[in-house]
């Protein structure tokens, strides 16, 4: 029996991380104790004051979410973004709350998408761009990211600036771990504004760095041709929450408020009364920044005597590292011994001979991989 299902849905590959999945059921089966760090999903404990927050924003009766969000939350993003990156925006035109950052990222190729009808995405990158794309029905064009560039993409190569609707960058780097300086925002955004097209700026990972606070395109002269996207759930332990935001210029975001109340995407309202606490406190963010440099400091010693060897992660609780041959035998081998990891190859071409590890298992559980590592090396 045959059903008129979307092409695009029929055409598409297994979702990556549905894989790893598989994988972890594959290797539980038989018998072995799995340590999970293939998907970035974090396990720290969601701070007890945002919890609290949710609780008291329940009420008897429940509304439906408007798109535009709660207007407390729009003036708490606001006034968190010009505390941590020194821009003033105005909440109430320039912020769209979302339901987490997934989402809209996936959707917003359906904004833009019009007589222009590529959209350049990162490789090794999210695969979420690119399937919110040809969902949308927009060309894809890749633009590889290496190690020799710092895995910033090479604007020197692309031809086709006219034909772009969207460019998708994202900094501190998924998978790589890499973080990207104010200048290369300013000459993307800049090529935006000339040839009209949205630099798109996927910033999930911004509050998880070990050295510097890494910038944001917000920090660019012109605005105009920018849309942020950020999301609570890295910053605040928050993935299950669903709670994050689009900040972009006021034509941009006023399409999304067009848009986003025909897909009913907002989060609810006692997610967004406990997001308003969240985005107003930086005192947990510390702590968590230090629980992922603890984790990364046990681990990264024990990856590299295995023979890996660290390709990127300034940033983010992603490890990215060269292995020796294909990523997915090597993801492979490593699952024999109970460590699940995620090949290179998962991100596009371009991450073929790398695996990204995830640093959101316990303490206790990178503790014990950094000794399996050490027995199997």
């Amino acid at each position: 029996m045959t059903y008129p299902l979307s092409p695009v849905l029929t055409g598409l590959a297994q979702y990556p991380f549905a894989r790893l999945d598989a994988w972890r059921a594959e290797a539980t089966a038989k018998g072995l104790a799995v340590i999970d760090f293939g998907v970035g999903d974090p396990r720290e404990v969601t701070p007890s004051f945002i919890r609290d927050a949710l609780a008291a924003g329940i009420t008897e009766v429940s509304s439906y979410p408007r798109a535009a969000g709660l207007p407390p939350l729009r003036a708490a993003i606001g006034d968190w973004i010009n505390h941590r990156f020194g821009v003033t925006v105005d909440a109430d035109r320039e912020i769209v709350p979302t339901l987490g950052s997934k989402e809209a990222i996936f959707s917003f190729a359906q904004v833009v998408t019009g007589e222009r009808r590529v959209i350049a995405v990162p490789e090794p990158g999210y695969p979420v761009y690119e399937r919110g794309a040809l969902f949308a029905g927009a060309a894809i064009q890749p633009v590889p990211l290496r190690k020799s560039t710092g895995w910033l993409p090479d604007l020197d190569a692309i031809t086709n600036w006219d034909q772009l609707a969207a460019f998708w960058v994202c900094y501190p780097n998924n998978p790589t771990g890499a973080i990207a300086p104010l200048s290369f925002y300013e000459e993307l955004a800049g090529k935006a504004a000339e040839h009209g097209f949205i630099l798109c700026s996927d910033e999930a990972y911004s509050e998880l760095w070990f050295d510097e606070p890494p910038v944001s395109a917000l920090q660019v002269s012109d605005r105009s041709h920018v849309a942020v996207f950020n999301t609570l759930s890295k910053r605040s332990s928050m993935t299950g929450y669903r709670s994050g935001f689009v900040c972009a210029s006021e034509p941009i975001a006023n399409a999304l408020r067009t848009y986003r109340p025909s897909v009913g995407t907002a989060p609810q309202e006692f997610v967004q009364r406990a997001s308003v606490s969240a985005w107003r406190d930086e005192s947990h963010v510390v702590d968590i920044r230090e629980v992922y440099r603890r984790k990364r400091a046990t681990l990264l010693p024990a990856l590299e005597a295995a023979g890996m060897r660290l390709a990127g992660s300034d940033a983010t609780f992603f490890l990215w590292l060269a292995v020796d041959g294909s990523s997915e035998a090597y993801a492979r081998q490593l699952l024999e011994s109970g460590l699940l990891v995620a090949p290179g190859a998962f991100f596009g071409p371009a991450g073929e001979g790398y695996v990204r590890i995830a640093l959101v298992p316990t303490q206790e559980e990178c503790e014990r991989a950094a000794e399996i590592l050490r027995e199997v090396s």
